[in-house]
C-alpha cells in the first residue's frame, strides 16, 4: 500500500524498508489498496502506556506489549508508517489518552526520530505526561559488525519492556 502511494505520488519520494521484516506474515488485502502517506497504524490498542515505533521495531513493541499485558499492563503501540509527513494528531491523542510515551527507535539515541516525537509530545501534550517520555534506541557508540555484539545494542523486546514499566511507574 505505501509503495503504491510512493509510485503513485508526483513528489519526489525516499522509501526505505527494512530487510529484516521481508520474512513477516500477516493479513494483506487482496484487493487493490494504497495506504495514504501520513496516516498512522494503531497497531494494538492500550490504556497505560504509548509506544511509537517504526519498522522492525514495531514488531518488537508488540511483542513487548503482549508479554505486558499478562501483568496487566495496556500498551497502545502506534507505527506512523511514515516519518514525513508524520501523523502528529495520532500521537499526541494517544499521549493524552495513555499519559505517558514511550519511543522506541533502531537509530542512534542522539539526534533521531525517537527525539523529535518526544519534542513533539513536550510541545503539544505536556500537562497530559505523568511521566517523562522514555527512549529505546541505540547507544552513540559505533555499531558492531559481529551479530551477537549487534545484537545486544539494539532495542529489543527485554528492553523496551523495561522502558515500558519505568514510564508505567
Amino acid at each position: 500500500g505505501l509503495l503504491k502511494a510512493a509510485i503513485r505520488d508526483n513528489n519526489p519520494v525516499m522509501f526505505i524498508e527494512h530487510k529484516m521484516i521481508y520474512n513477516q506474515k500477516g493479513p494483506v488485502p487482496e484487493e487493490d489498496y494504497v495506504i495514504p502517506f501520513g496516516v498512522a497504524d494503531i497497531k494494538r490498542e492500550g490504556t497505560d502506556v504509548t509506544v511509537v515505533a517504526y519498522s522492525r521495531m514495531v514488531y518488537r513493541a508488540l511483542e513487548a506489549a503482549e508479554a505486558l499485558a499478562k501483568e496487566g499492563i495496556s500498551v497502545e503501540v502506534i507505527d506512523p508508517r511514515t516519518l514525513v509527513p508524520l501523523d502528529e494528531e495520532a500521537i499526541i491523542g494517544s499521549v493524552k489518552k495513555t499519559g505517558r510515551l514511550v519511543v522506541v527507535d533502531e537509530d542512534y539515541h542522539s539526534f533521531g526520530f525517537s527525539g523529535e516525537v518526544v519534542a513533539i509530545a513536550a510541545e503539544r501534550a505536556l500537562k497530559s505526561l505523568e511521566s517523562a517520555p522514555i527512549r529505546v534506541a541505540t547507544p552513540n557508540i559505533p555499531l558492531p559488525f559481529n551479530p551477537r555484539l549487534e545484537k545486544e545494542l539494539l532495542p529489543n523486546k527485554d528492553k523496551i519492556v523495561t522502558a515500558i514499566k519505568r514510564a508505567a511507574a
